[in-house]
């Protein structure tokens, strides 16, 4: 499965806080999030989790938090996006020629998942990616999402170590790596504007670069 079932409980901790959300914030999405964009993408963007008010409570990646102001502003400006984003999971926005998911499904507490939930969660990491068959790129947002995207490429995490704006080869597909466009980066000037859309411009001619 690219998905986990709705009531995944193969993470016991994220399973319970799900449960508790459900109590808490009755009219959030309070599940796995699915990811969002074409299978048939060349691009996938890999995030670390949802965030509680933010892709959990909309049920889309990225969307009504401050990391997916910069992340979809910055893929409309590139010309990989149809529609305006407005917050909405049912704001009409498509993706063009790229997919957005992350390493962990569920919202974890803290916004910080286990070791072992990444783990768990990364089968559908797994999944998904083997599920693209046009994929030529993929851009690891934050060192944990990037490291889960080595295993599940099987390939080493000492050789292909995490830095901002670095890529790696892999035969078909590139691995780029970026800062995640957290609050905490982006306000501590940690990551900038300009970072990000270099690094976005860097996978998307990755993932266009056998384009005719």
């Amino acid at each position: 499965m690219r998905e986990p079932p709705p009531d995944c409980g193969l993470c016991p901790r994220l399973h319970a806080y799900r449960h508790e959300n459900r109590d808490r914030f009755t009219r959030y999405f309070n599940a796995p999030v699915p990811a969002f964009g074409p299978q048939d993408a060349r691009l996938l963007i890999v995030g670390l989790a949802p965030g509680l008010r933010g892709a959990n409570r909309t049920g889309r990646p990225f969307t009504g938090d401050h990391a997916g102001i910069l992340l979809y502003g910055t893929l409309q400006k590139l010309g990989l996006t149809h529609g305006a984003y407005d917050a909405r999971a049912d704001d009409g926005l498509e993706l063009i020629d790229c997919a957005i998911t992350n390493a962990v499904r569920c919202v974890p507490p803290g916004n910080r998942p286990l070791p072992a939930e990444v783990n768990t969660c990364r089968a559908f990491l797994a999944a998904t990616i083997r599920g693209m068959s046009n994929l030529r790129s993929v851009l690891a947002l934050g060192k944990i999402a990037h490291d889960s995207v080595c295993t599940a490429l099987c390939i080493s995490k000492k050789d292909h170590a995490f830095a901002h704006g670095a890529a790696y080869a892999l035969g078909g597909v590139t691995l780029v790596s970026s800062y995640h466009c957290s609050r905490l980066n982006t306000n501590t000037g940690v990551l900038t504007k300009q970072m990000f859309e270099e690094v976005m411009l860097r996978a998307r001619a990755a993932a266009q670069a056998d384009a005719t």
